[in-house]
């Protein structure tokens, strides 16, 4: 990988892969905004995400109670 991040260990592929890192991590970039509610994600998938509590979107159901989630992070740590 010949692209390696001066802030960090992590190498790329990608010269645009090395920039978006930089600019997301190392620089608290936060490019994508909530067109609802105007908070600002540094990753689309955040984004995508978050905009399901707006839609009432919960794909995630507990298979032994019911109970929907929005993320399936939610549902993991409710099963727990």
């Amino acid at each position: 990988r010949p692209y390696p991040c001066s802030h960090c260990e992590k190498t790329f592929r990608k010269r645009s892969h090395l920039m978006r890192h930089q600019q997301v991590l190392h620089h608290g970039e936060r490019p994508y905004k909530c067109p609802d509610c105007g908070k600002t994600f540094n990753d689309f998938s955040n984004l995508a995400n978050h905009h399901r509590i707006h839609k009432g979107e919960r794909p995630y159901e507990c298979p032994e109670c019911g109970e929907c989630f929005t993320q399936n992070s939610s549902l993991s740590r409710h099963r727990r």
